[in-house]
């Protein structure tokens, strides 16, 4: 069993921040890539920033120069650092894990989802 358990989300101004955390745990042997997606009222989720686990990233346009990603891999977590927010990154948050179990299984995870509003 695998569990990834977001935080962070909320209500924030527009231009302020946020910060999303995701912790992985159970029964993992090791984790690939990491992300986080998001998904607006009546849009389809999309990815917003994934990592490897040798730290290369990847953002949405959307969100370059705004948002961070990075992990800590002895923790197993992800994170989000979200800064100048706008009223269009209002969505929910999921977190993303390709893990390779103990039982040598892999596949991607979720986690489930984190609200994050931000009011104009």
């Amino acid at each position: 069993q695998v569990q990834l358990v977001e935080s962070g989300g909320g209500l924030v101004q527009a231009g302020g921040s946020l910060r999303l955390s995701c912790a992985a745990s159970g029964s993992i042997f090791s984790i690939n890539a990491m992300g986080w997606y998001r998904q607006a009222p009546g849009k389809q989720r999309e990815l917003v920033a994934a990592i490897t686990s040798g730290g290369s990233t990847n953002y949405a346009d959307s969100v370059k120069g705004r948002f961070t990603i990075s992990r800590d891999n002895a923790k197993n977590t992800v994170y989000l650092q979200m800064n100048s927010l706008k009223p269009e990154d209002t969505a929910v948050y999921y977190c993303n894990a390709n893990i390779r179990r103990l039982s040598g299984r892999t596949g991607d995870n979720w986690g489930q989802g984190t609200q994050v509003t931000v009011s104009s």
